[in-house]
């Protein structure tokens, strides 16, 4: 897509270069008294063709990595739409040809809702972002008790992780914020699932909310997986952004879970800090004011 434009591009520079000092040799010679004249003016206008050139080269290789993250974005979602699509048509095929118990049935069923409830959470991450992009939600808040909330979430969760309980909690009861329920559940489902998917299987991911002396309400993930390069950190939270290379990546993903994070958490003037876990592994915090 790019390479054609920019080689064009870099070629129309060489031959502007190129004629710009073929000319000014020539001008020289013809008049060798403008000779300083000659060489101030062109210098001039190559210090300030190359700063073009700069910036223009900067423009094209960032909308050439965006191009390149939407790209894997939308294989991404592919993928995270095909896995549990597959999964609930085989299901129900299976109740649907084959003479199962109850049992069988109700197992096969609790399975097909756990893929229907990662395709609404992928579907609602998607809808969220586009309207916070668009600045089309309002965010309306409330005062809430956020330790239900974390409570209901993890307990959701809890049956995707693993075959024992994989998400240990602290969480201080009836703890209250004020802010939108709607978008504040995908903040902590996004943090929650972004630690486990980053995590060895089975491996504990601590969740704790509290409230510090000064009132403030706080809420932590703390995982022990791969860890994030401090150089890595300042990224995290932008748009289609993933850690890692993606020609090697293994974790699925769309890269919006932690943009959206950041820009509901702004919108609630919250602050989230992120750090490393010992010996391994990355904490999130988030601090309500």
């Amino acid at each position: 897509m790019f390479a054609k434009p920019i080689t064009i591009f870099y070629s129309l520079v060489f031959y502007v270069f190129a004629q710009l000092f073929w000319w000014a040799t020539l001008l020289i010679e013809l008049e060798p008294t403008r000779r300083g004249m000659v060489m101030g003016e062109g210098f001039v206008f190559i210090s300030l063709m190359s700063f073009g050139i700069f910036r223009l080269h900067k423009a094209i290789n960032a909308e050439k990595k965006i191009s390149n993250q939407q790209k894997n974005f939308l294989l991404s979602v592919t993928h995270e739409l095909k896995s549990p699509l597959a999964s609930i048509k085989l299901y129900l095929q299976t109740i649907h040809k084959r003479e199962l118990d109850k049992e069988q049935q109700k197992n096969f069923i609790s399975k097909s809702l756990l893929d229907i409830d990662r395709l609404n959470d992928l579907v609602e991450n998607m809808l969220l972002a586009t309207k916070i992009e668009n600045n089309s939600y309002s965010f309306p808040k409330e005062e809430i008790n956020f330790s239900d909330l974390v409570y209901q979430i993890v307990s959701r969760l809890q049956i995707h992780v693993c075959s024992k309980e994989a998400i240990v909690t602290e969480i201080e009861p009836d703890t209250y914020i004020v802010a939108d329920k709607f978008a504040m559940a995908s903040v902590i489902t996004n943090l929650i699932e972004n630690a486990v998917k980053y995590s060895p299987d089975c491996m504990p991911v601590h969740i704790d909310v509290f409230q510090k002396s000064n009132g403030k309400v706080c809420f932590r993930v703390a995982d022990m997986g791969i860890g994030i390069a401090d150089e890595e950190k300042p990224k995290i939270f932008n748009k289609f952004y993933r850690v890692g290379n993606e020609d090697i990546r293994k974790t699925k993903g769309t890269g919006l879970g932690l943009f959206i994070v950041k820009q509901v958490l702004d919108h609630h003037q919250a602050q989230i800090k992120v750090k490393n876990n010992q010996p391994k592994g990355t904490i999130f915090e988030v601090q309500f004011n």
